[in-house]
């Protein structure tokens, strides 16, 4: 079933960036991803974090949101409810078509274009700005499954690990990392480190290295 999403080929729908702090982007022609460090140009541009509220907690945090890639299918989803909602509008640098992105597991890559790769690092978890750009539309992108368990829906986030030009009308290639393969949970720094270490080898090291990472964090 997983496998099935590696079949799917996606497409870009548009791209857009913003140097500033601001909740929505406005769309452009083309953006260039930079490895390690996300939209050249864009205000989360940086290997560290940049999300004003992350910075606050702590500035020098990895950043795991450099792209912000949401689907478009939810814009279709929400329309039918009455929320008229346009690529960029909520914050997203690359609007997709064609891929589950929420099914995808962590860690998977995708191919965009000729040279664009981003690894997909977790879920945007969805705030209350989103209610300031339209009342009532963060209970559509953030609600409860029948067990009440969150379902987050506005989009995933991801780092660039292959730089390059990506425009509307790109392809999207899904590269599925290797099993077992673990769901989308909300970004999560400490938790993205433990799985690229290993947890065989925090527990060995953990004297020498664990609280550089608690600390870290």
């Amino acid at each position: 079933m997983m496998h099935d999403l590696a079949s799917r080929v996606g497409v870009v729908v548009s791209v857009s960036r913003s140097a500033a702090h601001t909740f929505s982007k406005p769309v452009v022609e083309s953006i260039t991803l930079l490895a390690g460090l996300g939209v050249e140009g864009d205000a989360h541009m940086g290997a560290t974090v940049k999300h004003r509220s992350r910075v606050a907690q702590n500035p020098n945090q990895p950043n795991l949101r450099q792209v912000h890639l949401i689907h478009a299918e939810l814009f279709d989803e929400v329309r039918e409810d009455g929320y008229q909602v346009e690529p960029g509008q909520l914050g997203e640098n690359i609007t997709t078509r064609g891929i589950d992105l929420l099914r995808l597991p962590a860690g998977t890559r995708l191919h965009i274009g000729e040279q664009a790769v981003v690894e997909i690092t977790g879920l945007r978890n969805p705030c209350a700005q989103i209610d300031d750009f339209r009342k009532g539309l963060l209970s559509r992108v953030l609600v409860r499954d029948e067990n009440g368990s969150l379902i987050r829906k506005a989009g995933v986030m991801s780092i660039v690990l292959n730089g390059g030009e990506v425009r509307a009308g790109d392809r999207i290639r899904v590269e599925l990392p290797p099993p077992p393969f673990r769901p989308l949970e909300r970004v999560c720094g400490i938790c993205w480190i433990v799985r690229k270490l290993g947890i065989q080898y925090l527990a060995v090291k953990w004297y020498s290295v664990g609280k550089k990472i608690v600390k870290f964090f």
